[in-house]
């Protein structure tokens, strides 16, 4: 099966934001770089260099994608997981939610927070899979209560001048096929979508519409798995939407006995105005990856490629909308890479908690490379945000 890797409160699960800090650099990381006209991202990783201690390291990019560190970075925070835009970030420790501001060299400073777990019955449920709008407008969570209710996403507004959140409310309850991570928007901004693989056994393709007010409704919605093969099925697990109106869903082949029937594959998807989704993936014209289990997949800005990262390594597609997605690149690295990211400025951010480390690759549609000063040594990292 595809495999969860990230554990946040009874869950495990994937998710794309001191002196004692430990970060030593491949190759040496400047310090004091100021946010601006050199600056093209900045890349906060979230990170535990020891028992019980938890903290978001700040970098900003630089055009050729070498890092420098911000001032006062790392940022003392107890982060599980974390969402950001150009102006505040917001961090979990799976019961309250923080809100940072971003200042203009890409410090943080914690502006506000809310107990999301208030909302819920008493002493029920676990938050995490933080995603925004693309507006920016709102920010929501997976709220996980399977001891006590079923599971859903929480809506807040966020405000444009403080940062603080306020709740909005929580969509329909739901069994437990719902995935416990973050939803990718289309870029109408209507649509959100996710997707999950339970065992081999139980598999959903779902979506929600979102609400003028900022809120999100079940599309109540069965949407179909790419054409297997004879005796087999296809159990989803991430989703990635394009600039458009596509969504890639990485999907593993199960067979008659429950077990995985050849490495993963990725299918591409088209949304229509009704938010249905449609597919003309089929177990003959999906590329298969390298990696055995597929923990993230992100696509560029530019909708032309899309990132697979897993137990194997790191490798890049071409994504081409409605048509099948073609192999572009051999692994990228052999490190086990948990996360990957973008900026606008075709750079790809990737981290690996079993190595410890943070890479930097610059890739368009026909080159690829690491950045100056990549990969860096990170402790422990556990999740990644990158503000372009």
């Amino acid at each position: 099966m595809i495999r969860n890797i990230r554990i946040v409160g009874y869950l495990v699960a994937t998710l794309c934001i001191d002196a004692a800090f430990n970060l030593v650099a491949s190759a040496q990381i400047q310090t004091g770089l100021q946010y601006g006209k050199s600056t093209v991202a900045l890349v906060y990783v979230a990170n535990s260099p020891s028992a019980g201690k938890f903290q978001i390291n700040a970098f900003a990019a630089a055009s050729d994608g070498k890092l420098a560190v911000v001032r006062g970075s790392p940022f003392p925070a107890p982060v599980i997981d974390m969402a950001g835009d150009g102006k505040y970030l917001f961090a979990t420790d799976t019961a309250h939610i923080y809100s940072y501001l971003i200042a203009a060299d890409g410090a943080i400073t914690k502006v506000g927070s809310i107990d999301a777990l208030k909302f819920n019955s008493p002493g029920c449920g676990s938050v995490g899979g933080l995603f925004l709008d693309r507006t920016g407008a709102n920010l929501y969570d997976f709220d996980y209560q399977f001891d006590c209710a079923n599971m859903g996403y929480q809506s807040f507004s966020i405000d444009p001048v403080s940062g603080r959140l306020t709740y909005l409310g929580r969509t329909t309850g739901h069994w437990s096929e719902f995935w416990y991570g973050p939803m990718s928007f289309i870029a109408s901004n209507r649509f959100a979508y996710a997707a999950t693989c339970i065992g081999n056994m139980y598999w959903l393709i779902y979506g929600f519409r979102r609400n003028r007010n900022g809120t999100m409704t079940d599309l109540n919605k069965d949407f179909p798995g790419p054409k297997a093969k004879q005796d087999d099925f296809y159990c989803p697990y991430l989703t990635s939407p394009d600039p458009t109106n596509h969504v890639a869903i990485s999907v593993q082949a199960v067979n008659q006995n429950f077990g995985n029937d050849g490495l993963p594959q990725l299918a591409t998807y088209t949304v229509n105005g009704l938010g249905d989704l449609t597919t003309k993936s089929t177990y003959r014209n999906m590329p298969r990856t390298a990696n055995a289990y597929v923990y993230d997949i992100a696509t560029s800005p530019s909708g032309k490629l899309l990132a697979v990262s897993g137990n194997a390594g790191l490798q890049v597609f071409h994504f081409n909308g409605s048509k099948p997605i073609a192999h572009y690149t051999q692994l990228l690295t052999p490190d086990e890479i948990d996360q990957v990211c973008w900026d606008n400025d075709n750079h790809l951010y990737a981290i690996s908690s079993t190595s410890g480390k943070l890479f930097v690759f610059t890739i368009t549609p026909t080159s690829h490379h690491k950045a100056p000063g990549s990969p860096y040594a990170i402790t422990n990292p556990q999740i990644m945000v990158v503000v372009p």
